[in-house]
């Protein structure tokens, strides 16, 4: 059991992150919320609810981070630090525009602007997929890579010039963005 504080790596056996990817809902029975995960799933085509707590949960911590950087003093060492990485990085994936440079702006992100950037989502819009479903389908058979990376859940936002058929695919004639 790598999870207990005894020895971290037995026998051959490599390191395990513990940490929960997702976190169900407190009411599981909310008519609300089932609707809005429904309209994610078909949108964005996910496979389960289970992606869409996977995003909500990774907003809940950028979120709860920007919440405990807004209570310090604005000079404070720890919050230039932190607020600015912090921000970097939504920039980077794509989540956040380039002009919400404050940490107030992370309080208002919403799922959607996570689900958009997701390599499934942005094959589709690109026009490399017909459908959101096909796109999925295209990354998971190996059709579809960004850069070296063949399944990624977000990736970096410099340019969609990485993104590119596999140059073994037999997609690759049909159109190509190399």
């Amino acid at each position: 059991r790598p999870c207990s504080g005894a020895s971290p790596i037995i026998m051959g056996k490599s390191l395990r992150n513990c940490s929960k990817t997702y976190k169900t809902p407190r009411r599981p029975f909310e008519k609300e919320r089932l609707d809005q995960e429904l309209k994610y799933c078909g949108e964005y085509g996910l496979r389960n609810k289970r992606e869409v707590w996977r995003v909500q949960l990774q907003m809940a911590n950028m979120r709860k981070s920007a919440r405990e950087l807004l209570t310090l003093d604005e000079k404070d060492p720890k919050r230039l630090f932190e607020g600015d990485a912090l921000l970097r990085r939504l920039h980077r994936y794509g989540i956040m525009d380039e002009d919400k440079n404050e940490l107030d702006y992370v309080l208002s992100l919403k799922t959607e602007d996570f689900l958009e950037r997701r390599l499934q989502t942005l094959v589709y819009k690109l026009g490399l997929a017909k459908s959101i479903h096909h796109a999925r389908v295209l990354i998971k058979q190996r059709h579809i890579r960004y850069a070296h990376i063949v399944y990624a859940f977000l990736f970096f936002f410099e340019s969609h010039a990485g993104s590119c058929i596999v140059s073994q695919s037999p997609y690759l004639n049909e159109f190509c963005t190399c």
